[in-house]
C-alpha cells in the first residue's frame, strides 16, 4: 500500500492536502520537515500566498476612501472578505464582523470598550484557568480601572473546566464569562453550549475565544449562543496580523469606540465628533487589507475540503499518538480531557521540555515548548511547561511516527 493510500480517509487525502502547502516541502537540519506547531500558527496554502501577492501586484490601494479604480477593487475585495467571514461563522449580518489584528486585539477591544463602559466596583469577570494570557490580562487591566474583579474558574486535574465550581461562582455579580473554545495548551474542548446556558441563567454575557477551534471544525457562532466570538487568521491557514471580533449587534451598537482616528468617524469637529456605523466604528485607521483578502482565500480553501473527513483524520492522528505514548516509559501526557482537539502536551522524565524541543528540531521536527502563554494553568498543574505537538489537516501518520522516533532518541540521549 502506498503512503498516500495509507494516510487517506474517504473524502480526505492528507498527502494531497500537504502538497498545497509549499513550506512543507523542505528539509530542516537534513531531515524532511515535520511541522507540529499548528496551535501556534498554521501554514499557508499556495492560494493564500497568491491572493496576498496578487493584491499587492494588482490592486494595492486604500479602501473606502478613493474614487479611482484601484481603490474600488481593493474595497470590493476587502468587503467581500468580510462577507466570507460572516458566512464562515454563520453571522446573520455582515456588520457584526469587526476586523482586528488578531484574537488578542479582539479581546482587548471587548474588554476596554464594553468593560470600561459597563463594569462597576463589585462586578465580576470569570475566566478559566485554561485561558491564554490574552484572555486574562485585558480583563485584569479593565478590572483595575473599574473596581471589578477577575475570578478564575477552577479546572480539574484532567484539564477540564470544573462545571460544579463554575455553578457555585455564577451569581448576579458576574457580568462576563470569558472562556476558550479549545485550550491551546492541552487541547481541551470546552462545553461551550453548557457554559453559555449557565451564564445566561444569571444574566452574564459570554465571550468565546475561538482561536483554536475554527481550524478544526465548522463553527456556527449564533448557535453557540455566545455574545462575543474572537479568532485569528494565522491559526486558520491565513496570514498573521488579521483577526475577527464577532458580536451581538445590539451590544456592538451600544459599545463606545475603542480607538479613534480615520474610518471610524462620521464627522469630526472640535465641538463634537460623531462616529461611523458598524462595523467601521471599531476599525480606526488603514486596515490590514491584504490580511483580510488572504483570510478570505483561506476560508475559500477550507470550502474545498471535506471537513468531516478532515476531523476524522486529525482524530486518528491524536489516537495513534496516544497509543504510541502509552508505550514510552517515563512519558507523561499533561491533560487528559474527555474531549480534545489535535493537541498532545507531554513531559519526558529526566528531561527539560526545551531540551526535548531542541533535540526534535535537530531531526526536523517542529514542536512548541514552554508554558504556551498559559502560566496560570501550568501553576495549577504544578509544572513549568510542556512539550506540545499540535496537528492539522496536512499532518500524516508518518509525522506521528517521526515524532516518536525523536522522543525515543531523546530518551536514549538523556538517560
Amino acid at each position: 500500500m502506498s503512503a498516500r493510500a495509507a494516510n487517506a480517509l474517504p473524502g480526505f487525502d492528507a498527502e494531497s492536502v500537504r502538497r498545497d502547502f509549499p513550506i512543507l516541502d523542505q528539509q530542516i537540519n537534513g531531515h524532511p520537515l515535520v511541522y507540529l506547531d499548528n496551535a501556534a500558527t498554521t501554514q499557508k496554502p499556495e492560494c493564500v500566498i497568491e491572493a496576498i501577492s496578487n493584491y499587492y501586484r494588482r490592486d494595492n490601494a486604500n479602501v473606502h476612501r478613493g474614487v479611482h479604480t484601484l481603490s474600488d477593487r481593493a474595497t470590493h475585495a476587502f468587503e467581500q472578505a468580510r462577507q466570507a467571514v460572516a458566512d464562515f461563522l454563520g453571522s446573520p449580518r455582515v456588520e457584526q464582523v469587526i476586523w482586528t489584528s488578531g484574537t488578542t486585539a479582539a479581546i482587548n477591544l471587548v474588554a476596554h470598550s464594553w468593560g470600561r463602559s459597563t463594569l462597576r466596583p463589585g462586578d465580576r469577570v470569570l475566566v478559566s484557568w485554561l485561558e491564554h494570557h490574552s484572555n486574562i490580562v485585558p480583563w485584569q487591566l479593565v478590572a483595575a480601572a473599574t473596581g471589578a474583579e477577575v475570578i478564575p474558574i477552577p479546572v480539574t486535574d484532567a484539564g477540564e473546566i470544573d462545571l460544579r465550581s463554575l455553578a457555585d461562582l455564577l451569581d448576579g455579580r458576574v457580568k462576563m464569562v470569558a472562556v476558550n473554545h479549545v485550550s491551546n495548551a492541552l487541547g481541551t474542548v470546552n462545553p461551550v453550549l453548557e457554559i453559555v446556558s449557565m451564564a445566561k441563567a444569571v444574566g452574564a454575557l459570554v465571550l468565546v475565544d475561538g482561536a483554536q477551534s475554527v481550524a478544526h471544525w465548522p463553527v456556527d457562532v449564533p448557535a453557540l449562543g455566545c455574545d462575543f466570538f474572537v479568532m485569528s487568521g494565522h491559526k486558520l491557514f491565513g496570514p498573521t496580523g488579521v483577526g475577527v471580533l464577532w458580536g451581538r449587534e445590539a451590544l456592538l451598537e451600544a459599545m463606545p469606540p475603542f480607538m479613534g482616528g480615520g474610518e471610524m468617524i462620521e464627522r469630526v469637529a472640535f465641538p463634537t465628533t460623531t462616529f461611523n456605523s458598524l462595523p467601521f466604528k471599531f476599525e480606526a485607521g488603514t486596515p490590514n487589507i491584504a490580511g483580510a483578502i488572504g483570510l478570505a482565500a483561506a476560508i475559500d480553501y477550507l470550502g474545498t475540503i471535506d471537513r468531516e473527513a478532515a476531523m476524522a483524520h486529525e482524530a486518528a492522528l491524536l489516537a495513534r499518538t496516544l497509543e504510541l505514548a502509552a508505550e514510552v516509559e517515563g512519558l507523561r501526557r499533561v491533560g487528559t480531557p474527555a474531549h480534545a482537539a489535535g493537541i498532545f502536551s507531554f513531559l519526558l522524565e529526566g528531561t527539560h521540555p526545551s531540551d526535548v524541543g531542541m533535540l526534535l528540531d535537530q531531526q526536523g521536527i517542529a514542536v512548541r515548548t514552554g508554558h504556551h502563554c498559559a502560566q496560570p494553568l501550568m501553576e495549577r498543574l504544578g509544572i513549568p511547561g510542556t512539550v506540545r505537538a499540535s496537528y492539522s489537516i496536512y499532518n500524516t501518520q508518518e509525522d506521528v511516527s517521526r515524532l516518536f522516533e525523536g522522543i525515543h532518541k531523546a530518551k536514549r540521549l538523556f538517560a
